[in-house]
């Protein structure tokens, strides 16, 4: 397993009111993820960014990162082999993800993902 991206995920009270301080406020691009509980936001010309959400769909916690890896399938492996707390199951959702929450020993949530298509 190889990390690919790592997102911040920001956990806002309102997606809407959030949209209009990250976009015209900081003019950050916002990128349409076709979900009314997260969105994500790029700076222009660097391609660096943040998702906010304001309510997992379907995990019982909000993650504070992202991790895109390569293969999910291993990293959940190696996660349950080590012993550490899965949060969410590894679940294809179905918005093209694929995709599990683990607690890092410092009781930080992840979100350890790879898109269907990689």
């Amino acid at each position: 397993m190889h990390v690919i991206r790592v997102t911040i995920d920001l956990t806002v009270p309102d997606i809407k009111e959030a949209r209009a301080f990250y976009a015209d406020y900081l003019g950050l691009d916002g990128e349409d993820l076709g979900l009314d509980w997260v969105t994500r936001f790029i700076v222009p010309g660097s391609g660096e960014h943040i998702q906010l959400v304001s309510r997992d769909a379907t995990a019982s916690e909000n993650p504070l990162l992202t991790f895109k890896v390569d293969d999910v399938d291993d990293a959940y492996a190696e996660a349950r082999r080590r012993g550490y707390e899965v949060v969410h199951p590894l679940t294809t959702e179905p918005w093209g993800i694929r995709r599990f929450f683990v607690r890092a020993p410092d009781g930080t949530v992840l979100n350890i993902a790879q898109h269907r298509d990689h």
